[in-house]
C-alpha cells in the first residue's frame, strides 16, 4: 500500500531518531533544513533562518516539493517524511513572517496520507548549532505546527513520550490499521 507518512513537530523531539531507524524497512525523506542551514554557514550566513527566514524557507519548500516528487514515483511503498511541506508555514508563523501563496498552494496540492506529531520532549531537548531555539521557543512552534496541519484540514496523532522503539510500534500500528 501506497502512503505518503509526515513525523512531524517541535524541534527536539526526536523525529530524526525515529526516521533514522525507520529507514531500516522503509524508504524514508529526511529533514533537510539542516542541510540548508549548513551550506549557509558555509557561506557566512550563521542562521539563515533568522537573518532572512523568506529565502531560508523559499529553499525548503523546493527540497520538500523534491521529495514529494521522488516519493510519488515510488507508488506502492509507505514512504516516511521527517517533517511535510507545511511545516515551512508553520514555522513561518511562529516568526509571524508572511509569505507568499504559493507556500499555501503547494502544501493544499501535495497531500500526505498520515501526520504524527510530538511535542518537545524536555528529557532529551538539547540546542545545537542548527537547532538554536529554547525549549519553551519549541512548544510555541509546536503548537503552530499543530495549527498549521489543522488549519490544511489535516488530523494528526501524537506520538507518546516512549522509546524509539514503542514510538515506532506505535506509528506502524496506527499505519497498519
Amino acid at each position: 500500500m501506497h502512503q505518503k507518512v509526515v513525523i512531524t513537530g517541535g524541534p527536539g523531539t526526536g523525529k530524526s531518531t525515529v526516521i533514522a531507524a525507520l529507514e531500516n524497512q522503509y524508504t524514508c525523506m529526511p529533514e533537510v533544513s539542516r542541510s540548508v542551514t549548513r551550506d549557509a554557514q558555509n557561506r557566512g550566513i550563521d542562521q539563515l533562518f533568522l537573518h532572512d527566514p523568506l529565502i531560508f524557507s523559499e529553499l525548503l519548500l523546493n527540497e520538500r516539493i523534491k521529495q514529494y516528487q521522488q516519493a510519488e514515483a515510488l507508488a506502492d511503498q509507505t514512504i516516511f517524511f521527517d517533517r511535510g511541506i507545511p511545516d515551512v508555514m508553520g514555522y513561518l508563523d511562529y516568526l509571524g513572517v508572511e509569505y507568499p501563496e504559493q507556500f499555501r498552494r503547494e502544501s493544499f496540492e501535495r497531500r500526505y496520507d498520515r501526520i504524527f506529531m510530538r511535542p518537545p520532549w524536555e528529557k532529551f531537548y538539547q540546542t545545537d548549532s542548527e537547532r538554536y531555539e529554547s525549549f519553551d521557543q519549541g512548544l510555541l512552534i509546536f503548537e503552530k505546527l499543530k495549527s498549521t496541519y489543522s488549519g490544511l484540514g489535516y488530523s494528526f496523532e501524537i506520538i507518546p513520550e516512549a522509546s524509539v522503539d514503542n514510538r515506532i510500534e506505535f506509528i506502524l500500528k496506527a499505519i497498519e490499521s
